[in-house]
């Protein structure tokens, strides 16, 4: 039997020329003004943890937790997604300088925690507090949503993918 591959493809990019820059950006405008525009940087770190509770046997930790209360740790990969709102600028179009946004998050989320032991070695987490994906994005947000009030941005989300399967996000609610 022959199998048949659709592929779609995209339609072609249009011709920018010097005058496609004169005209005046359009946007839909709503109730507090222009639309909003989100940006989203992506920033990678690796860690170690282990999801363990103390006053627990290691039969109701391997119940509850699995092999993520493995006694010798497990490390991940992680994914951070970190998206800002806001109007673009005038001038220079940006919501926020990526690269600004980017020294912000290692400064205050990746520096702390790449190639770190979550149980351990980060001094914003909590000691006793599990160093769950979901308790990772509260945390990061509030580092992240403390270092963005100088600049017109306000922080929308924050999404951290702990395996190809599942993240954890928070929208600040």
């Amino acid at each position: 039997m022959k199998h048949v591959f659709s592929v779609r493809q995209t339609p072609p990019l249009p011709t920018l020329t010097k005058s496609s820059f004169n005209v005046p950006l359009r946007t839909k405008k709503t109730k507090k003004g222009f639309s909003m525009v989100y940006i989203t940087r992506i920033e990678r770190f690796n860690a170690a943890h282990k999801l363990w509770v103390e006053d627990w046997t290691e039969e109701q930790n391997r119940e509850a937790f699995g092999k993520c209360s493995n006694k010798n740790w497990h490390g991940h990969n992680y994914n951070l997604h970190v998206t800002v709102k806001g109007r673009p600028d005038p001038v220079t179009g940006f919501v926020i300088d990526v690269k600004k946004l980017s020294a912000i998050i290692k400064e205050q989320v990746t520096d702390h925690l790449d190639h770190s032991n979550l149980n351990l070695d980060v001094d914003f987490i909590p000691k006793g507090l599990q160093p769950t994906t979901e308790n990772l994005v509260l945390l990061i947000w509030q580092r992240l949503d403390a270092a963005l009030k100088p600049f017109p941005c306000r922080l929308h989300a924050v999404k951290l993918w702990e395996t190809e399967t599942i993240y954890a996000e928070y929208y600040g609610e």
